[in-house]
């Protein structure tokens, strides 16, 4: 039997150098074996200092997406400066029977299309499409789900790429005051964790 997989993920940290240092001292203390950060590192590009580098001290792998606030050429900037640390906007991580894939982006400051979001979304999606167990990462929670109490919309490429891909988990951050909220659609599990970091294991 495949040994489980410690996640700890989390969003929106817009730069909150205490939040990281705090999480990267409980992803050491919790063991875990992945951090998940699911965009909006900065606030409007700037601050990314000791963003990534607690979590590399902490001797993490990370896994990270653009959110609004940063471009993609800003977390890949950021993912070929620091180890074990992968940008995968339009790309895919695999570990042991698990496969993550993702796609961020999102509909203000920096807004990316939904058709490209969706596509960043199904060419990771393709490289670990027979894999056992599925993460998708977004920065945007899907159209429809509750996250939307907030007044702020969902994305219709996230929805669809549910939809279509069927992922086990769904991490998605954005929309601050749905940190923390868990809801099932179809078979997907859809954590939205904004600043409320969660560790799970699958």
């Amino acid at each position: 039997m495949e040994k489980k997989i410690k996640i700890l993920a989390v969003g929106d940290l817009h730069g909150d150098v205490g939040l990281v240092k705090k999480l990267a001292d409980k992803a050491k203390k919790e063991n875990v074996d992945l951090v998940i950060l699911a965009g909006d590192l900065s606030l409007f590009e700037q601050s990314l200092e000791n963003m990534i580098g607690p979590f590399v001290k902490a001797n993490k792998q990370i896994l990270l997406i653009p959110g609004n606030h940063e471009s993609n050429a800003t977390i890949d900037f950021l993912s070929k400066m620091y180890p074990n640390t992968k940008n995968i906007h339009g790309h895919y991580f695999k570990k042991g029977n698990l496969g993550i894939f993702g796609g961020g982006g999102g509909d203000a400051i920096i807004v990316t299309p939904d058709k490209e979001i969706f596509e960043a979304l199904k060419k990771g999606h393709e490289k670990i499409k027979n894999v056992e167990k599925k993460i998708m990462i977004t920065h945007m929670p899907p159209e429809g789900s509750i996250s939307e109490f907030s007044g702020f919309h969902g994305s219709k490429a996230v929805a669809k790429a549910i939809k279509e891909f069927s992922p086990n988990v769904l991490i998605s951050s954005h929309i601050h005051e749905a940190g923390g909220i868990e809801e099932q659609i179809g078979k997907t599990k859809v954590i939205n964790v904004s600043r409320k970091a969660k560790i799970f294991e699958i």
